[in-house]
């Protein structure tokens, strides 16, 4: 019987913002993380973060009782996947277990796009398959953006950044990121995430000292509305001619 070590799943979805292209189990983002995301922030206070989109399965890596274990999106053992681009994840990860082993401490799980394998968009990677974009502290807390690029220390690949501090419109991120992005696309990528954080007081009441840190707020994505899911996938019960080129 599959189990689901975390006993929930490893990655939720984010909502969509006005346009994007919206799936099964989707949902829109509040006009309000519109505006803040994409037009104008509550005060000096809010940090909008936006990077490029990747288009592969979502999967993760937690640590617990410091043991590793790969994940589906959906929270289950990679490895009890129907799908051979997990187990290929899953054996991936222990040849890697040293530097997953140095990112997470116990209870945390390092979330990322696994582009082993077109899904719908074609790659020519100029890196490794997996691209981490969120160390997960609890079921639903993020750390934050600052505090995760210092973690990973250079040891993974992280989602291109393209713009850090104001607002920007779905038409400006689109244009930062041309048709391409930055990660070996050959053929138009899949959109943009925005990450809000707030830099907020610290509490002294937990032994704190003064001043200010960023949480995690919000995000929400875009997708091209023309973007079609798994379109090279025809068949995973073998690995296609579409994958990215590495084996």
């Amino acid at each position: 019987m599959k189990r689901k070590p975390l006993g929930h799943k490893n990655y939720g979805h984010i909502s969509h913002l006005p346009g994007s292209r919206i799936g099964p189990g989707d949902h829109k983002c509040h006009e309000g993380q519109e505006r803040i995301a994409c037009k104008k922030a509550r005060d000096k206070h809010d940090r909008i973060i936006v990077q490029e989109k990747l288009d592969g399965s979502n999967v993760g890596v937690a640590r617990i009782d410091d043991i590793l274990h790969p994940l589906s999106r959906a929270g289950y053992l990679a490895n009890t996947s129907p799908y051979k681009q997990h187990h290929i994840f899953y054996n991936w990860v222990f040849e890697n277990e040293e530097r997953f082993m140095t990112v997470l401490k116990n209870g945390e799980r390092l979330c990322g796009e696994w582009l082993y394998q077109a899904h719908g968009t074609k790659y020519e990677l100029i890196h490794e398959p997996f691209v981490a974009f969120d160390i997960m502290l609890s079921k639903q807390n993020r750390m934050a953006f600052d505090n995760f690029k210092e973690r990973l220390s250079g040891l993974f690949v992280v989602p291109r950044v393209i713009s850090d501090g104001a607002p920007l419109s779905i038409e400006k991120a689109m244009a930062l990121l041309g048709a391409y992005g930055f990660h070996g696309a050959i053929e138009q990528i899949e959109g943009a995430v925005w990450r809000v954080e707030r830099n907020v007081l610290n509490d002294k009441s937990l032994g704190n000292s003064g001043g200010r840190h960023y949480e995690v707020d919000f995000l929400v994505k875009y997708v091209r509305p023309d973007k079609q899911d798994g379109k090279y996938i025809i068949n995973d019960n073998v690995l296609l001619n579409a994958y990215m080129g590495i084996g």
